[in-house]
């Protein structure tokens, strides 16, 4: 099978499912290796880890972090991330997984390995696994199918130890109990806050301003930019290019008929009368009466779609007289659909309960199971290949680009070449990256991973191919403090007038310590004090919005002591707080959410078991390391 996927050619690539796989493999490992290479690293176990499976583990990390840094990444920088100890480190931890898999027994299968490609979403079209497609992705991402169905199989063999090792995790009743008492806790609590910007008479010094600017540099860091020259194929353009003819349309409809199949459908009308889903017997009971009652006149001549109009509750359908569009047996729910698909047009269902209600039930037409004829999806036939081609055409210009920029050096010379057009941008920091484009983050990502003069691989963006070359960098820099001075004294204010909120918040709960009641001491200082409602945890507070440190300090309180040490620094000033009250969980409330607890709680202890297991591996293991690799 894996033969068979191997001899197809493809469409179009996405780079999310390699990430996807080497994050992965950053745990268990990349690719296969042997110690046969000349040199080795380290020996775990008596088995080597070669020098060639280090430079390729560590150069994989140094692209990645080029990837997230671009230019701004330095010596210093990668010094303190330590790139050679993690790549022998990760090559250390694959190799006493893979012992640790061949003690346990474990083996993955031809056909487990071919059943796991072709479930992967990256390889499908319209949900069905695409030989060509496959084949694709991995050649944009400079992969072959034998390299990817190696790190494949390695990481089914990954999953399939983590089975064998967390397995044993269990979640307790009072784990799930205790959660539940500690996360679903409530308190609300009376609150003042004075805010920062009262302060309008704060000013900063000269003297006060160069102060700030020596002892905050790195805050006034400019970011590294940098200037590109790139093309865009769009597949649109070349639409034209692209000649069908009937016999190709008929051959992709006899090989696809599957996909023009139409099921049955229903085309309905109902009447709803709604229910609570714990309404009592009597209120079943008397909405069931009331449609029997309904159905016996339709059925003696009364208009459905009239009384429709007049006493059904479903506001969907009432206006067009309980007409609903037509729908297939899965669309609506199980008693509904099994009524509506048991009737003949024209015919009328007894009362039928559903979670929303009663429902009476009118069927109008049934549309029987078929398959679209050729003439009717012969357009539509036609949309899909010229789509389909077009983007491969446009993909082939990009691959001629891509050669042509690497034999000439310059990807707008090779551009005019080919009479394409290249387009210079200004300077741009990552985070700014030029407007216009369909994906600027995924654009302003590879502009910053190249060097100087590189041109990128093909980058696949919703709005079509893309290459790059990077023209010129500046490197981060710290500007003179005339450049930033409005900056800098903004940010001098700011702080002063935080320390005067602070300061004022201190003396407002000095009084409140003292004894003073809530109202005295709110209007001495100018302040209103407000009652949050009850929250939780995890909650953003009521009229505050997301700030942890009060959240945290509301749970610290109590009748007891009701009043914080310190008033607590917010994104807008100070706050005080206040002990209003406290409200224990609902025991309800743990039986609808026990199962999803326990599952979150076990996913937790699973993550724990292994993390504790790997520690164990490593301990165990007799590991030697070369101390002169590079």
């Amino acid at each position: 099978m894996l033969d068979f996927m191997r001899r197809h050619a493809g469409t179009w690539m996405i780079k999310a499912l390699l990430f996807a796989i080497v994050v992965v493999f950053i745990f268990w490992g990349v690719g296969s290796w042997t110690h046969h290479e000349e040199g080795i690293v380290a020996t775990v176990n008596g088995e080597a880890v070669a020098i060639e499976a280090y430079r390729r583990t560590y150069n994989r990390m140094l692209d990645q972090v080029r990837q997230s840094f671009g230019t701004a990444l330095n010596d210093e920088m990668l010094r303190a991330l330590d790139l050679p100890n993690r790549a022998l480190d990760e090559l250390i931890d694959q190799l006493l997984l893979r012992q640790a898999a061949e003690r346990f027994g474990l083996e993955v299968s031809d056909e487990e390995l071919a059943r796991s490609v072709q479930r992967i979403e990256a390889f499908q079209a319209n949900g069905r696994f695409d030989p060509g497609r496959y084949r694709q992705v991995l050649s944009l991402n400079r992969m072959t199918p034998e390299v990817f169905e190696s790190l494949q199989r390695e990481s089914l063999m990954a999953r399939k130890l983590a089975q064998v090792v967390t397995g044993g995790a269990k979640v307790s009743e009072r784990e799930v109990e205790e959660w539940y008492a500690w996360n679903r806790l409530a308190v609300k609590a009376d609150w003042a806050c004075i805010e920062a910007e009262r302060f309008r008479d704060v000013q900063a010094t000269a003297e006060e301003i160069a102060r700030h600017f020596e002892e905050k540099r790195e805050a006034y860091r400019r970011p590294a930019e940098v200037r590109v020259q790139f093309v865009r194929l769009d597949p649109e353009r070349f639409r034209d290019r692209v000649a069908l003819n009937e016999s190709e349309l008929e051959a992709y409809y006899e090989e696809h008929r599957e996909r023009f199949a139409l099921p049955r459908t229903v085309e309905a009308r109902h009447i709803l009368l709604r229910l609570e889903a714990d309404a009592g017997a009597e209120a079943v009971e008397a909405a069931r009466a009331r449609l029997a009652e309904l159905r016996r006149r339709i059925l003696e001549g009364a208009d459905f779609a009239a009384l429709a109009r007049e006493v059904s509750e479903d506001p969907g359908s009432r206006d067009q007289g309980g007409l609903l569009p037509a729908f297939r047996r899965g669309d609506v729910v199980s008693p509904f659909a099994e009524a509506a698909f048991a009737l003949a047009p024209g015919e009328v269902s007894e009362p039928v309960r559903t979670p929303f209600g009663w429902h009476l039930i009118r069927v109008e037409r049934v549309n029987p199971e078929r398959t679209r004829a050729f003439a009717e999806v012969k357009e539509e036939i036609a949309e899909r290949l010229r789509r389909e081609r077009a983007r491969s055409l446009a993909y082939d210009q990009a691959e001629a680009l891509y050669d042509a920029a690497l034999a000439a050096g310059d990807l707008g010379r090779a551009a005019a070449e080919l009479r394409l057009e290249a387009v210079t941008t200004d300077f741009f920091p990552r985070e700014a990256p030029p407007a216009g484009l369909a994906d600027s983050e995924r654009f302003a990502a590879a502009a910053f991973a190249l060097a100087p003069g590189e041109v990128s691989d093909i980058l696949d963006l919703p709005d079509g191919y893309v290459l790059l070359q990077l023209r010129e960098t500046r490197p981060s820099r710290i500007p003179e403090l005339p450049d930033v001075e409005a900056q800098v004294r903004a940010d001098v204010v700011r702080r002063k007038q935080a320390e005067r909120a602070l300061e004022q918040a201190r003396a407002l709960l000095a009084d409140l310590r003292g004894g003073a009641a809530l109202e005295a001491a709110a209007k001495r200082h100018g302040v209103a004090f407000r009652t949050t409602g009850y929250f939780q945890r995890s909650d953003t507070i009521e009229g505050l919005g997301h700030e942890p440190a009060v959240n945290r300090a509301a749970f610290s309180l109590s009748e007891r002591n009701p009043l914080p040490e310190e008033p607590l620094p917010t994104e807008k000033g100070a706050c005080v707080l206040r002990f209003a009250g406290r409200q224990e969980p609902d025991p309800a409330g743990l039986e609808r959410e026990r199962e999803r607890i326990r599952e979150q709680l076990l996913r937790q202890k699973r993550a724990q078991l292994w993390e504790s297991w790997m520690n164990d591996l490593r301990r165990s293991g007799k590991i030697e390391r070369r101390k002169d690799f590079s």
